[in-house]
């Protein structure tokens, strides 16, 4: 039986993913045209339409999605096989992929990880900066940052900072005019700056806990984010209040442009964590970065 050339199928793969024969090409370092001939090629050959193109788009037809779900995962393995042969070499080489919001690739991600990058300058960093839930197995991460407790129960979760707490501010100029609040229900009488959650589209439900007693509060006001720094300046403006993570909000604490309030209502609860699948086969490079990441905790648990 003749062998078949893979490169036509890897291109496949490649556009079927990223969605764009420009992007595609891109990342394999062609021209677009010889992308597009090298498709137009395979489906040639296999006497099937495996991609729609309209001037805008590139989507999969039916029978090219059952290609790419055949097909794609085998080459995420070939491609990570090779990475870890990386360890027969003096030092470890590689690009290690991680999604993540901004504030903690500045306060851990980018602080922990420097040492690495000018000890191994083989190894590479790209950061995925992104508030939604992102499927890390699909968009093909590997690694994502999150709380600990919201990570699926079949990832392997490494916490990489220390528990954490909510804090609940708002400006001393704002509270001049309204009542302090006493408890969280109080809330529901104030301005609140809202945050717009990019993994189900709602709005996030304010919620406290005090002495096991638990307390979720939908909160209303003129303003709505889906990130945190504009709710902090909205804050410290005097145009409502906020809830967010104490560490996100220390500076304006203690220089007294936030006040914090129901600090009693704020327990603590499980930190950033570096999360992946526990199926994964990490590269040398992938596992340095887990070691220069994880805190002085207990072994990374399986979710």
């Amino acid at each position: 039986m003749a062998r078949r050339n893979l490169n036509d199928l890897l291109a496949f793969v490649t556009v079927a993913r990223e969605g764009s024969f420009t992007r595609a090409a891109a990342a394999l370092g062609v021209t677009q045209s010889a992308l597009s001939q090298t498709i137009r090629a395979l489906e040639e050959r296999l006497q099937i339409r495996l991609l729609t193109r309209t001037t805008r788009s590139v989507s999969s037809t039916p029978a090219g999605e059952r290609l790419l779900q055949a097909i794609g995962s085998r080459f995420d393995e070939i491609e990570a096989e090779l990475d870890a042969l990386t360890e027969l070499r003096d030092k470890p080489a590689g690009t290690v992929r991680i999604t993540c919001g901004d504030h903690v690739l500045h306060s851990v991600l980018l602080p922990k990880l420097a040492p690495l990058l000018r000890e191994y300058p083989d190894i590479k960093l790209e950061f995925d900066v992104n508030y939604g839930f992102r499927d890390i197995v699909a968009d093909r991460f590997d690694a994502g940052v999150r709380l600990g407790k919201t990570i699926d129960k079949d990832m392997i979760a490494v916490p990489i900072g220390p528990p954490m707490r909510l804090a609940v501010v708002a400006s001393p100029g704002y509270f001049a005019v309204h009542p302090i609040p006493r408890t969280p229900k109080d809330l529901t009488a104030h301005q609140c700056i809202n945050q717009r959650m990019q993994s189900s589209g709602g709005l996030y439900v304010w919620d406290f806990e005090r002495r096991g007693q638990q307390v979720n509060v939908r909160v209303d006001g003129q303003l709505i984010f889906n990130t945190t720094q504009p709710q902090i300046d909205a804050a410290v403006a005097g145009l409502g209040i906020t809830l967010l993570p104490e560490d996100e909000l220390g500076p304006y604490m203690a220089d007294g442009r936030l006040v914090r309030v129901l600090e009693d209502w704020c327990p603590k609860f499980e930190g950033y964590h570096l999360y992946y699948p526990s199926r994964r086969q990490p590269s040398p490079a992938f596992t340095l970065v887990v070691q220069a990441l994880r805190v002085a905790t207990p072994h990374p648990s399986k979710r």
